[in-house]
């Protein structure tokens, strides 16, 4: 199993324009455990805002 929320995600938007690498998806998004580790996975369940966090925990600096 996957990210339920792997399509819907912002991030694939910036994988596709070239500003964060497609290794957080390998290593969270598409992992059968690991996306449950995933920062933004954890404050989406939340509803806590993440709009500039990176699976890590970690801010997207193409976006400061």
């Amino acid at each position: 199993m996957s990210c339920p929320w792997l399509e819907g995600c912002p991030l694939r938007r910036l994988e596709k324009e070239n500003k964060i690498s497609e290794k957080w998806k390998n290593e969270y998004c598409l992992s059968s455990n690991n996306f449950k580790n995933c920062q933004r996975y954890q404050m989406e369940k939340e509803g806590e805002p993440h709009k500039n966090i990176l699976p890590n925990g970690e801010k997207i600096k193409c976006l400061n």
